[in-house]
């Protein structure tokens, strides 16, 4: 995998993905930036959100679960010190569908927290990550 980042000016960077996508990322105006996009590491952030939503998304499907819907809200907090790393990180799941079975989108959850969604796992080196989870029905 393979990946750029480039200095745009002030504190913007555009990256560039290995498969062809990009992304302003900026800092905040009392930094020098513009506020014209998300900010490092809240791009770290959504990638592990997007990472472990997949998972359970694409478990639940392969379960046959009438999935319609899935969402996961972040909570974390970063230390107060240089490097200030992620110490903890809250995955709340909100999964929409029809009689969808909690056992298993608690497996779903879990399966892609210990064994799948590499972001998250490698996050969790620093971070204690909790989850919990809704259903809601269509």
């Amino acid at each position: 995998m393979k990946a750029k980042v480039k200095w745009v000016e002030n504190a913007s960077f555009l990256g560039e993905s290995g498969s062809g996508h990009a992304v302003l990322m900026d800092g905040p105006p009392e930094n020098g930036g513009k506020n014209l996009g998300p900010r490092p590491m809240e791009m770290l952030l959504l990638g592990a959100g997007g990472c472990t939503a997949f998972d359970v998304v694409h478990i639940l499907k392969k379960g046959r679960q009438a999935i319609s819907d899935c969402s996961v809200e972040i909570d974390a907090e970063r230390s107060g010190e240089d490097p200030k790393v992620f110490t903890k990180i809250h995955f709340h799941f909100v999964v929409k569908g029809k009689e969808l079975n909690p056992v298993q989108v608690e497996r779903a959850i879990s399966l892609s927290a210990e064994k799948y969604c590499s972001a998250s796992i490698m996050l969790g080196k620093t971070a204690a990550i909790t989850h919990d989870f809704e259903i809601m029905g269509d």
